[in-house]
This record gives C-alpha cells, sequence and structure tokens, in this order.
C-alpha cells in the first residue's frame, strides 16, 4: 500500500457508523472530529435541546491549544471568552483578604461550557444528526455490531457506540455496570445558579468561605444585571433525588442559614430559582474505559466534578479517540486500545489535581481558612504566580499526542 492510498484510507470512516450519548462536550467534540473524518454520527441527548449556559471552563498549556487548534475552533473560542478578571476572597464585611490572579483561576482563555457545546454543535448540525429528548434504554452487542433501543425512538443498528454522557453516565451503567462501583465521593457537595448582580461586578469574583462551607459570587460576562453563585459545602454523603428540585433546594438551604456577609441574598435568590445545578464532588474511576464495541468518553470513563480540568481532558480524548479510528481504518479493536492506553495516565494525572477542590473553597476550620489565604497571598505575588502557573498546566499537558495526519488535513 503507498503512503497516499494508506492516507486515504486512514480519512475515510465513511463506512462507520457511531452512536454518541451526551450532547454536553465531550459528544459535539468526538461529533466534529469524526464527521471531519466522513463517519456517519448520531448523537442522543436526554435534554429537549442544547444546554446553553453553564459553568465557565478553562484551556491551558500546548496541549489544549493543539487539540482546538487542529479542530479548527480555537480563534472562536477566544472570540467569545469570558475575559473574566482577578477573583478576590473577601471577609465577613465583604473586605478583601486576597487577590487571586486571572490566570490562575481562568487558564490561557475561559468559556462559558453552552457557549462552547454551541461552537461545535454549530460546525456539526449539518453533517451530524442530533436526537433530543431522547436516552439508549438498552445496548446489546454481537460481533458485526450493536443494537441499541431508546426510551422514545425506534431501535437501530450502529458499528460503535460511546458514552460521553457525563458524571452519572447512563451508557457507562448499561453496559459497565451501576455508578456505585466507579464514583468516589470527596466529602463535599456543590451547587450553581444565577443571582441578581447587585454588587456590580464586572467580570470578576467574590469568594467568602466558613469553616466547612462557601460560596463564589462571580459575573463573567459583563452583564450588568446577572451574576453566577457557586456554592461548596462539606458533607457525609447524602441520598435525595437528583430530580426532585424542592427537596435539593431544601438541602442547600438548610447548610447555608446563618452564613454571613451575601449568605442571605443567595438563599432569597435560590428559593426563587427553577434552574439549580447540584451535585456530589467527586471523581470516576473505571477500571476499563472500552467493552466491546462501546467507549466512554468524558466524564462518563474519567470524570471530577471540579477542579479537573474536565473539558480540557474530554476534548483531549476526543481527538484521540478520534485520530486512533482514523489511523487505524476504523477497526474498532486497534484504535480503542490504543485510545486506552494514551488517554488512561493523562486522565488520572489530572483527576489528581481535582481532590483538593473542596478543602480549597470551604476548608473545615478558621485557622485552615487562614492558612489558606496566606498560601494564596504568597502564591499570588508575581514570581510565584508564573511558578504556580506552570504547575497547574503540568497536568493538562502531561500528554505526547500522536500525529493524526487525517485530522490536521481535514
Amino acid at each position: 500500500m503507498t503512503k497516499n492510498t494508506a492516507q486515504t484510507t486512514a480519512k475515510n470512516l465513511a463506512h462507520l457508523s457511531v452512536l454518541i450519548s451526551g450532547a454536553s462536550v465531550a459528544g459535539p467534540a468526538l461529533a466534529l472530529n469524526l464527521a471531519r473524518l466522513g463517519a456517519r454520527v448520531t448523537v442522543v441527548e436526554k435534554a429537549a435541546g442544547l444546554r446553553g449556559g453553564g459553568f465557565a471552563v478553562d484551556f491551558r498549556g500546548h496541549v489544549h491549544r493543539t487539540v482546538l487548534t487542529a479542530m479548527g475552533i480555537w480563534d472562536e473560542i477566544h472570540a467569545r471568552q469570558t475575559h473574566m478578571g482577578r477573583q478576590t476572597v473577601v471577609d465577613a464585611d465583604g473586605s478583601p483578604r486576597v487577590d487571586l490572579p486571572a490566570e490562575l483561576m481562568s487558564g490561557d482563555v475561559e468559556i462559558f461550557r453552552g457557549d462552547l457545546a454551541q461552537i461545535m454543535y454549530e460546525r456539526t448540525r449539518n453533517d451530524v444528526e442530533y436526537v433530543f429528548g431522547d436516552s439508549i434504554a438498552s445496548v446489546a452487542q454481537d460481533p458485526q455490531g450493536v443494537d441499541v433501543t431508546f426510551d422514545k425512538g425506534a431501535p437501530r443498528r450502529f458499528d460503535l457506540v460511546v458514552g460521553a454522557d457525563g458524571l452519572h453516565s447512563n451508557t457507562r451503567r448499561l453496559v459497565f455496570g451501576d455508578e456505585s462501583r466507579y464514583l468516589r465521593f470527596f466529602d463535599h457537595y456543590v451547587a450553581g445558579f444565577d443571582v441578581p448582580n447587585h454588587l456590580g461586578l464586572d467580570r470578576t469574583g467574590r469568594l467568602y468561605s466558613e469553616p466547612g462551607r462557601a460560596f463564589v459570587i462571580g459575573n463573567y460576562d459583563g452583564d450588568p444585571d446577572r451574576a453566577g453563585a457557586l456554592l461548596v459545602f462539606r458533607s457525609e454523603e447524602l441520598s435525595y433525588d437528583r430530580r426532585d428540585l424542592a427537596a435539593v433546594k431544601r438541602i442547600v438551604m438548610d447548610r447555608f442559614a446563618g452564613m454571613g456577609w451575601e449568605g442571605p441574598a443567595l438563599l432569597k435568590a435560590l428559593d426563587e430559582t427553577d434552574d439549580l445545578y447540584f451535585d456530589a464532588i467527586a471523581q470516576i474511576h473505571v477500571d476499563r474505559l472500552v467493552e466491546g464495541r462501546v467507549a466512554l468518553l468524558g466524564d462518563a470513563g474519567y470524570g471530577a466534578t471540579m477542579g479537573g480540568m474536565g473539558t480540557g481532558v474530554a476534548i483531549v480524548g476526543a481527538y484521540v479517540l478520534a485520530g486512533e479510528l482514523a489511523l487505524a481504518g476504523g477497526d474498532f479493536r486497534t484504535a480503542f486500545a490504543e485510545y486506552e492506553s494514551r488517554i488512561r495516565d493523562f486522565a488520572k494525572g489530572c483527576q489528581k489535581i481535582s481532590g483538593n477542590a473542596g478543602p480549597f473553597f470551604a476548608p473545615p476550620t478558621e485557622r485552615r481558612i487562614r492558612s489558606r489565604d496566606r498560601m494564596y497571598r504568597v502564591l499570588a505575588s508575581r514570581p510565584l504566580a508564573r511558578f504556580f502557573k506552570r504547575m497547574t498546566e503540568k497536568a493538562a499537558t502531561d500528554i505526547r499526542l500522536r500525529e493524526y495526519p487525517a485530522l490536521s488535513r481535514a
């Protein structure tokens, strides 16, 4: 086989049909890469449409930039970035204790998760089939393919299935086993919702901590009327129905009752909101990322609720998975094995830095709060800030990307 023929074969995945579960970030990222290679891609998403808004996510280091550039979306991400500035740790009266420079908290470039998903969706909507408002009900593999049934749609058959459906992945549960086998709880919970911007913040944030609980109020987009609240609290593992909004609100209200500074205003906004994010600070640790013709991608396979650069890992994972399928000419056994071997250690390295997210926001004692503030006051100095930035980039760049000619030319 000549070199040109090999490259043509690597790029042509038109014979391959792939079902991706999840349309947040990992799913559209894989869809974008596979569609550029000619694969027939279907994305199924349980939500009624593409989810907007969400938390801001950041990218840092040359690996993230290389992948986003190869995907053709680096410039657009920059055009829609948050331009988030400093975030300030404050006392109970709102006076500043320490400033955290933007590059420490927001990486090289930061964008709302919903905006990132929208960028990738717009680039794939004409070449990828998106099915909203539905979910996988069952998966049955045989040597030639995968039979999939859906909660609403008619049964279909695909060559491959990829679970990119988040920390609480339905695909992982159906194929790999119950979530309890893989989820590690890190003694904290996090909540997020919109609040009125009565502090007049403009692309800045304020962090206030009391022992075992904390909140951040931040304005990421310059909207003079709207801000976002992030609440973190230490807790034993709770039993609750994530779909019961009233019950979840009660949990958060009980934990933040009597909180100082802007606590009462946040609880008022919480009581009025109908769009609340709430989850455990946790990680997913699976013993394998592939099972036959099914693979896990992003948070479904190596997720961390916060602090583990999960979006960057998902983007890199999607690029590697598509690239390996291209190099293998669609041979999923070879491609899946390479994907798993190349992404596993990288993902684990990024997960390691997420274990301190809860204690960073909500140290358990006043002494620990003061110690955190002293440490970050030192790290915020210019020489150490550059050093700390390099340290935070270490995990994000700890992978040697393989050359994927078909993707770089697509």
